[in-house]
């Protein structure tokens, strides 16, 4: 749906499905080519979307959110800068996963001061600078 929606798709995923195939193994690689600028948006999923929202943060610049409805998908870009979003394959249905992808890379971030103030402070927490 991506491509027939004209946009450019870099697939992380595996081609074949194995039983020993774990979320980091393809979230990861995903979030690293958002972080260095390689591709802009990234699309995690994993059976809920928690494990593939964990380990998308754990890479610094990314900011990654598990979604499961609208207003969070444009909302959390928009406010957020949130640069990848996390689906839960067994938990939201094929309709409304195109729906918050689409409203997903629809949105653009505003770059109010105080969005760009907040996340000043959450690069800083990435680095272990921020005080506790």
């Amino acid at each position: 749906m991506l491509r027939e929606a004209d946009y450019e798709v870099v697939d992380f995923g595996d081609s074949q499905q194995m039983p020993d195939d774990d979320y980091p193994d393809f979230v990861v690689p995903l979030a690293r080519a958002v972080a260095r600028g390689e591709v802009d948006r990234g699309v995690a999923i994993c059976g809920s979307g928690v494990g593939a929202c964990i380990a998308a943060n754990k890479v610094p610049g990314v900011r990654a959110c598990l979604i499961h409805e609208s207003f969070s998908a444009h909302q959390g870009v928009e406010d957020d800068d949130m640069n990848v979003i996390c689906l839960g394959g067994r938990v939201v249905s094929n309709t409304l996963a195109w729906e918050l992808v689409a409203t997903f890379l629809q949105a653009r971030f505003s770059g109010a001061e105080r969005h760009c103030r907040r996340l000043a402070k959450v690069a800083l927490l990435e680095n272990g600078e921020a005080e506790s």
